[in-house]
């Protein structure tokens, strides 16, 4: 085995209780003297092993750890890994057409997304580390899956953090035609390279289905409804969907999806920024939805954001529980990390209390099972879906 670099911690306990991140103040060397995306050891102070991980001095995640047993980190330990998440995925979903098959530290595999959809693979490479695996992962995924098409979807903020450039392409096939896919009977085409993501939002799957056992029909409201999810699901079980979303390409897709589902009846969409249209409709005085779904954006793109954010989420919700009638049901969601669960239900509370409403939980939620959490990493559980009966 070649003797890699070796990096000494300070601090073992987050790490030995599971974690897999070690940040830059938390070692002894200098991260400016290893290279970016290089393998390295990790001991305690005594120089027992505690893992073999990849470094980027240029991140304040230093090491994301691979491993806790000496192994070669090489094309037989990445195929293995990925033969893991995939055979999950399998075990869980089946054939399902649109799926996550390796969610990064969910599937100890830190830096790697891959969502399937259809015939179509998307890939993301997120930290140095797993872009210097680039040709291994995209020669694994091909020979593992043999898609027809390939994207490599390289657009994340945390590619900025780790010193990476942005870029996207489709490195096998082509998408003259988008990928369709089947959701619960429900047709949705989805464009990897010009949509948000990878192209779709499958971290919600389970709770759009879920919805429509506590929507009894009646009007409802799809806020930053992107491509039309949320709608497609609420419009397919009878009830009067309006769809609203700032993305002119969005809300074109938006249309499409409802006419190949034959719900461009129940399903209008409108290109507007919500907060205006929120307002606008508050200002008329009526609560007049039996349902409405709020699933914005990540507000919180840091811990110091986190105030602000909060302020924003709050009026949403506020303007939300004005809008909906008593007895309606309110679908809010966020998935901003840095917004953990109690302070998203202090959120809602005061949301409730500023809109002069009462609220009950029927249900708190979180991602899909192809995105599995890491319990020794809170930061792998980042979505939260909250089912409100407003009074």
């Amino acid at each position: 085995m070649v003797e890699l670099n070796k990096v000494h911690l300070k601090r073992t306990k987050r790490v030995l209780a599971g974690h897999l991140w070690v940040f830059s103040n938390e070692i002894y060397e200098s991260p400016k003297v290893y290279v970016p995306g290089s393998i390295v050891e990790l001991f305690d102070r005594t120089d027992a092993f505690l893992g073999i991980g990849y470094i980027n001095p240029a991140s304040l995640i230093s090491v994301r750890i691979l491993s806790r047993e000496r192994v070669t980190i090489d094309r037989e330990f990445i195929k293995k890994r990925l033969r893991a998440a995939l055979d999950l995925r399998a075990r869980l979903f089946g054939d399902q057409e649109a799926v996550r098959l390796v969610y990064s530290e969910g599937d100890y595999l830190p830096g790697l997304v891959v969502d399937r959809y259809g015939g179509c693979a998307v890939l993301q490479f997120l930290t140095q580390g797993i872009e210097n695996l680039r040709d291994v992962i995209i020669e694994l995924i091909d020979e593992m899956l043999n898609p027809r098409v390939i994207v490599l979807k390289n657009e994340s903020r945390s590619r900025t953090l780790e010193g990476l450039s942005l870029y996207r392409e489709v490195v096998k096939g082509s998408l003259d035609a988008l990928p369709l896919v089947r959701e619960d009977g429900l047709l949705f085409e989805v464009d990897p390279l010009g949509g948000q993501k990878t192209g779709f939002f499958l971290d919600q799957k389970e709770n759009r289905r879920s919805l429509k056992r506590y929507v009894g029909g009646g009007r409802g409201l799809d806020l930053f409804c992107y491509t039309g999810a949320w709608t497609m699901h609420l419009a397919s079980s009878g009830v009067e969907m309006k769809g609203v979303d700032q993305s002119e390409r969005a809300v074109r897709q938006a249309i499409k999806n409802a006419e190949l589902n034959s719900l461009q009846g129940r399903a209008v969409f409108i290109e507007e920024d919500v907060f205006s249209f929120l307002r606008r409709e508050v200002s008329e005085g009526e609560k007049k939805y039996d349902c409405v779904v709020l699933d914005p954006p990540a507000f919180v793109k840091s811990a110091a954001k986190l105030k602000e954010a909060v302020r924003a989420y709050r009026e949403l919700n506020g303007h939300c529980m004005r809008l909906v009638r008593p007895g309606g049901v309110l679908a809010s969601s966020s998935c901003s990390y840095h917004l953990d669960r109690e302070t998203f239900l202090d959120m809602l509370r005061a949301a409730a209390k500023d809109a002069g409403r009462d609220a009950r939980l029927l249900s708190l939620r979180s991602q899909d099972a192809d995105h599995p959490v890491l319990l020794a990493m809170p930061e792998t559980e980042y979505l939260k879906c909250a089912f409100l009966l407003v009074d």
